[in-house]
């Protein structure tokens, strides 16, 4: 995985973070352009209004001819109702359109999350996912909903105010562009000041939510050791750095609207001032003036809206540079070009001279070789670190190897379909994950597949169903996040049944009876006993007396084998595994 910081990673797309964010608009290119006609005849709207009007002044001072006016008014409310009319239409098509693009936006970015590696999520905090996938695609709304078209607008409409303006009276017209040079000055200051801060806000939004997602879960951890009072002081130190991020923002936009305001009013001054004396001298008409200064104003207008689209659109930015950081992340457990699908998973095991490290640096594992026939029900045990639960997890191909080779069926696991592979493997952990919905749900995991009657087969296997059938709704009881409502022991029977429901070629169990009573296991172990018949089983335990069933026995010592074989022939050798038997034997005694 890449070793570059958030900022290194963003920067990356500093110059193409738009040019992405466009990518997706391809598949509406014809609305938009259509959405782009309806932004030109309502732009066309605008200018004709106030030289309707100016005309209109101008023939009735004349004319004295009061149908001038009828005429006006009737022409003039026929131009808002079309502005009405095309302004419904593109406000349907661009919500519409946003819309879309953001629902894609969202669903690509969790797809792609969902294929990272397991190495990501152990170094990423959850609640920067969470915030990316919610906040920061939310953010893009705005752009895609209207500022991309509402850009087009504004140039559009200055353009076209300038160029009515240079038509009617190239004098007035240049003197109205009088303090343009300060205005672009400004926006080009305001927009590198805004990207900043926006920035800066969504990595304070981000730790904030991290900090929550992390806090909010531990929350009984922090209630046992009485360390509320520090946490919300961390909390109240980000929500007060949050706070200084969002009021910058509000700093930089209050100081800059009124800037262009205040030029606006300038510049309709001077405008007025010069104007009245060409009235006066006839060498404008007052309609002319009137024209005027309805255009300076109407020109500045895009102007301080071109300003608050540039803020929006620095926000959206800052938020997409903050995806495609995410999506810019590959796999580091990449799928062949053309993987293997065997016809079918028998469970032979095979290490090679395996050498594994999670950073790439530090070997849990070191030249482990070994293999496991199918059916065959192998133990691995050793202290703490041994490199134990990695064998496990590399069997899934959650991590790749360094160094070496497995192979599944004869077949490096490297050419055999990820889906094909973990889908063939059980995995029952210590720390079991259950999810909102019901007990069936959690059985089933959306497994249409799967039968009612496998999930209660599954569950009375490994005696879930006694505490199943005693709940007031059976299998259609709901869960809460976590299965915070059973007990520990609960939990894990579930995860048992959940396991054994999917009928897996391979078991594996790490640390899968820790949290089962003495009585619940007995019966537990009976009910495996048979599933393990043809299946071929891998256990972790620390407690010996688990594990002494096993075909095979391997202890592992620093990340290398240093010993296997039955336990009776383990305890004959006289060597690490007698004196782990000895230690447990011994606490037992004294306990």
């Amino acid at each position: 995985m890449s070793t570059l910081t958030d900022d290194q990673l963003e920067s990356n797309y500093k110059g193409n973070a738009l040019l992405h964010l466009l990518s997706y608009m391809k598949p509406y290119v014809g609305w938009i352009f259509l959405s782009l006609i309806l932004v030109l005849a309502l732009t066309g709207f605008d200018l004709y209004r106030p030289i309707l009007i100016g005309d209109a002044i101008d023939l009735f001072e004349t004319q004295g001819d009061y149908n001038i006016i009828v005429d006006t008014a009737i022409k003039y409310t026929i131009v808002l109702l079309f502005s009405f009319c095309f302004n419904i239409a593109q406000t349907w098509i661009l919500q519409k359109t946003g819309q879309s693009i953001i629902h894609t936006v969202r669903k690509e970015l969790y797809a792609h999350i969902q294929s990272l590696s397991c190495r990501y999520f152990d170094l990423t905090p959850v609640g920067k996912l969470v915030t990316r996938v919610t906040n920061d695609v939310e953010a893009l709304n705005e752009m895609y909903s209207g500022i991309l078209i509402k850009l087009f607008r504004n140039i559009v409409k200055i353009i076209g105010l300038a160029a009515v303006m240079l038509f009617l009276d190239i004098r007035l017209a240049l003197i109205s562009f009088i303090l343009l040079p300060i205005v672009a000055v400004l926006t080009v200051v305001f927009r590198k000041i805004a990207r900043q801060t926006y920035r800066l806000t969504r990595t304070r939004l981000t730790d904030i939510n991290t900090f929550l997602s992390e806090n909010i879960s531990g929350m009984r951890i922090i209630q046992i050791f009485g360390r509320e009072k520090r946490k919300f002081e961390e909390f109240d130190d980000k929500n007060r750095k949050l706070y200084k991020a969002f009021f910058r923002e509000l700093m930089v936009f209050a100081i800059f609207r009124p800037l262009i305001y205040i030029l606006s009013v300038l510049s309709l001054m001077i405008v007025l001032g010069i104007g009245s004396k060409d009235v006066l001298n006839q060498m404008i008409s007052i309609g002319t003036l009137y024209i005027f200064a309805q255009y300076i104003q109407s020109f500045f207008d895009p102007i301080q809206e071109l300003a608050e689209q540039f803020s929006t659109l620095q926000s959206s930015l800052a938020s997409a540079e903050k995806i495609f950081t995410i999506m810019n992340e590959e796999p580091l457990v990449k799928e062949a070009e053309n993987p293997v699908v065997l016809p079918e998973i028998k469970g032979k095991i095979e290490f090679s001279h395996v050498w594994f490290a999670y950073d790439n640096e530090n070997y849990v594992l070191r030249d482990v070789s070994f293999v496991i026939e199918p059916g065959q029900s192998v133990a691995f045990v050793g202290a703490t670190g041994a490199g134990k639960s990695s064998i496990l997890n590399l069997i899934g191909r959650y991590y790749d190897v360094q160094k070496g080779n497995i192979y599944i069926d004869g077949v490096d696991i490297r050419n055999i379909s990820k889906k094909q592979l973990r889908s063939a493997i059980g995995q029952m952990q210590q720390d079991v994950f259950i999810f909102e919905g019901t007990i069936e749900s959690n059985i089933r995991l959306y497994n249409e597949e799967i039968t009612m009657d496998e999930i209660k087969e599954a569950a009375e296997y490994v005696n879930a169903s006694h505490f199943i059938e005693k709940l007031p709704q059976g299998y259609e009881e709901p869960v809460s996040e976590r299965g915070s409502t059973f007990s520990a022991g609960e939990r894990q029977l579930l995860s048992f049944a959940r396991t054994l429901a999917h009928k897996p070629s391979i078991l594996v169990m790490d640390e899968a009876t820790a949290n089962i009573d003495t009585e619940t296991e007995a019966l537990i172990q009976e009910a495996l006993a048979k599933l393990m018949k043809g299946r071929t089983t891998i256990m972790v335990a620390h407690r010996l007396s688990t594990i002494q069933h096993a075909d095979c026995i391997m202890v592992m010592h620093k990340g290398k084998i240093r010993e296997q074989g039955t336990h009776q022939e383990l305890l004959a050798q006289n060597g690490i595994y007698k004196k782990l038997y000895e230690l447990q034997i011994h606490h037992e005694v004294t306990a």
